[in-house]
């Protein structure tokens, strides 16, 4: 999982690939570990994908500046990666 750019403000464009089709979770995380808003959960093909976060939570609201995580969970293969929204 990659994201451009970092660090960012206001959006930022996750990518990943998958090997083989499956269910996809992309979710984005504060330092605390809450769940801050979930970005991809449904079934993916195999290929490239791209998703864009616009620096906001489940609810719509804008999150404050600081660092997050993005975790990609795609059958048993899990990852991660530091994200910075500068405001």
């Amino acid at each position: 999982v990659q994201n451009f750019p970092n660090p960012f403000n206001p959006t930022t464009t996750i990518s990943y690939h998958l090997k083989e089709s499956g269910t996809v979770e992309l979710k984005i995380y504060n330092t605390l570990g809450k769940i801050i808003r979930t970005l991809v959960h449904a079934k993916r093909p195999a290929g490239s994908h791209e998703v864009v976060w616009d620096g906001r939570d489940d609810a719509g609201n804008p999150v404050p500046s600081g660092q997050y995580f993005v975790e990609l969970q795609a059958g048993n293969a899990v990852s991660s990666r530091k994200l910075l929204l500068a405001k």
